[in-house]
């Protein structure tokens, strides 16, 4: 039975044997190397700790799943929660921006989780094995977020995660072309989640780990459906209870573009510092602005800042910014902490950090936030893609600063060629976070032999990081 035209599509794509340019490998290897950094730096945060472990206590597993951080093996699913958890927590990892946004690369809790999984039964897959199953589930999310905005619809981007994730580990725990069809009919029939968590007043932590939560969820469809083998055909299109009708508002969910290796070679790394990618520019704009005035900002009577219209509608013009989670999803709070100091570290997001400085607000107060409707139609624009913003600092005297405008910040496609000494030096920074000085030279190393890196097994690979 034939299925919806975007499952078919997506079912075929992760089901057809296909290699990668080297181009593609290497982006992807970069994006590999960021997201177990990411991982690591999570390690230090108090919150994140928490949340770590199997959900039921004390459930480990003789034969089970390394993760760092737990000195305990666990089961599929808990790994794959703990392994997406970390790579998302601290907001530091890989983005792609369209009508919906998202970070593709927290796929690999379950990628990496059902990889281990299967290789440690006998059925080996290696590095380079993750790679092409990495930029498959980059592609799913990437390019249904193109065209499909689950946000205007009050829903999460996780669920593209969770949607992404099933098709790719379906096929990596041995399901055919039919079984991935099932699977990802099934993510549809399984719904979204709303994003309420992640705007004021109700943000909490659940933005960090709502990424883990959708990875885990896609493997666990993977794994249920494979028992029965039971999906949905029509659980898109059907006029009554379908998908296009009850969550997109009678939009038809679609894929705009063939799926390939686009979102990989379009992705948007955080380069050099954590915030949330649409004021990634902003932070550039500002800490160019502290280089010159840093020894002015009493002086300051205005901030005039041109951002996108997304970043209006999700980051910008809040009020009260009540936790760490709140300040990190601030373009305001972003700029005056890079204004202030000339550089951002996820540090200067902690209570005690804004208790302790109280010009962050009397920066933010005196802030005016505008949309540039050239910025939004560039935010847009396929062939641009750009995440822009612009700072200007207006003084009490009445003279002004130089606009400084960043169309495009370090991580995107355009500024490729400074990223990856960028991303080298913000491993290394992420695990001496929690490594010692040894154990980070050794991990440093494993990326510099890239052919044995690409043939090591995946369980291999793993335990070198716990």
């Amino acid at each position: 039975m034939k299925y919806d035209d975007v499952i078919e599509e997506i079912a075929e794509y992760v089901t057809e044997e296909k290699t990668f340019d080297e181009d593609t490998s290497e982006i992807a290897l970069l994006i590999l190397k960021d997201s177990m950094g990411c991982m690591i730096k999570s390690l230090n945060n108090a919150q994140c700790q928490m949340m770590l472990g199997p959900a039921e206590e004390g459930n480990y597993r003789e034969n089970g799943i390394p993760v760092p951080g737990n000195s305990g093996l666990l089961g599929l699913l808990d790994a794959s929660w703990n392994i997406g958890l970390l790579v998302r927590w601290l907001d530091y990892n890989d983005c792609f921006l369209a009508q919906e946004w998202g970070h593709p690369s927290d796929n690999l809790g379950g990628i990496l989780a059902a990889s281990y999984s299967q290789s440690s039964k006998g059925s080996k897959l290696t590095v380079r094995d993750v790679l092409t199953a990495m930029i498959k589930a980059h592609e799913i999310q990437g390019v249904l977020s193109l065209t499909n905005s689950l946000n205007r619809a009050g829903y999460d981007h996780v669920f593209f995660v969770k949607l992404a994730t099933s098709a790719v580990t379906a096929k990596l725990i041995g399901g055919d072309k039919e079984t991935v069809r099932n699977t990802v009919s099934n993510g549809f029939a399984d719904g979204a989640t709303l994003r309420i968590y992640r705007h004021t007043p109700n943000v909490t932590t659940r933005k960090s780990w709502a990424a883990g939560d959708a990875t885990m969820r896609g493997v666990r469809l993977a794994l249920l459906t494979d028992k029965l083998n039971e999906g949905y055909p029509n659980i898109l299109s059907e006029p009554e209870w379908g998908f296009n009708k009850n969550i997109m508002n009678g939009n038809n969910i679609n894929l705009s573009k063939k799926l390939d290796d686009y979102v990989v070679n379009n992705i948007l790394f955080k380069a050099d510092f954590p915030a949330e990618f649409h004021g990634q520019t902003g932070a550039e704009a500002a800490m160019e602005l502290n280089e010159k005035y840093h020894g002015k900002l009493a002086a300051i009577k205005e901030i005039r800042v041109s951002t996108h219209e997304s970043a209006i509608r999700i980051i910008a013009n809040k009020g009260e910014l009540q936790n760490p989670s709140d300040r990190d999803h601030s373009l305001e709070y972003i700029i005056a902490v890079s204004l202030l100091n000339g550089d951002l570290k996820t540090e200067y997001y902690a209570d005690e950090y804004h208790e302790s400085h109280p010009e962050i607000n009397e920066l933010i107060n005196k802030m005016k936030v505008e949309e540039n409707k050239k910025y939004s139609k560039d935010y847009l624009d396929p062939e641009k893609r750009s995440v822009s913003n612009s700072v200007q600092l207006i003084f009490e005297d009445g003279t002004e600063s130089e606009k400084i405008e960043v169309e495009y910040p370090i991580g995107h496609k355009f500024r490729r060629n400074e990223v990856e000494p960028v991303i080298d030096r913000k491993f290394e920074s992420n695990l001496n976070s929690y490594f010692d000085k040894e154990k980070v030279g050794h991990l440093k190393s494993l990326f510099d032999d890239r052919e044995s890196l690409m043939g090591m097994d995946i369980c291999d690979f793993m335990y070198e990081f716990q």
